[in-house]
């Protein structure tokens, strides 16, 4: 206690023959000003000394808060909530955008299969065209048949189905 009256007691001579600084003097160069006037009055060249009083706080419990148990719980749960929501709504953002990704995949293979049914019919009415198959014929040493070498099966319309007969086919003139 005493030293603490003879600290407090040279305190207020401190200050009391320091002359009143501007208000426009920062706080550190009033702090600075403060610690030079300190280490005048100080006695001899003895340096400070400080001790640390080491607390041991191991034997002692946590009193139970109910309330802040309950408002953790809650903020627990909302967390909880709203980062389950976040993880649903990025789910479905990244599943319809690879759905995106799947139908321009399908519309180009679609686009793809159209053009080679385009050639594919292009090239079956260059194959089946009559002139180009008549000149093959004759290439090939046939001829347009003569009367009665065409056989017609006995009982067939335009579009009937034709089954194969063990029977010889009849011969009709036309």
């Amino acid at each position: 206690m005493a030293t603490m009256a003879v600290v407090g007691n040279e305190m207020e001579r401190m200050q009391a023959r320091a002359p009143r600084q501007r208000r426009t003097a920062s706080v550190a160069e009033r702090n600075s000003d403060l610690y030079q006037a300190q280490r005048r009055l100080r006695r001899g060249p003895t340096p400070e000394m400080f001790f640390a009083k080491h607390i041991d706080n191991s034997r002692l419990v946590k009193a139970d808060d109910p309330v802040r148990r309950r408002e953790m719980r809650i903020f627990t749960t909302a967390m909880t909530l709203f980062f389950a929501l976040t993880m649903i709504y990025v789910w479905q953002h990244l599943s319809s955008i690879e759905v995106g990704y799947k139908v321009e995949a399908q519309k180009q293979q679609v686009e793809l299969l159209r053009e080679k049914n385009r050639q594919l019919e292009l090239q079956d009415a260059q194959l089946s065209d009559p002139n180009r198959l008549d000149r093959l014929a004759k290439q090939l040493g046939l001829d347009t048949p003569a009367p009665g070498q065409v056989i017609l099966p006995v009982n067939a319309g335009k579009n009937d189905a034709v089954l194969a007969q063990a029977q010889a086919p009849v011969i009709r003139a036309n």
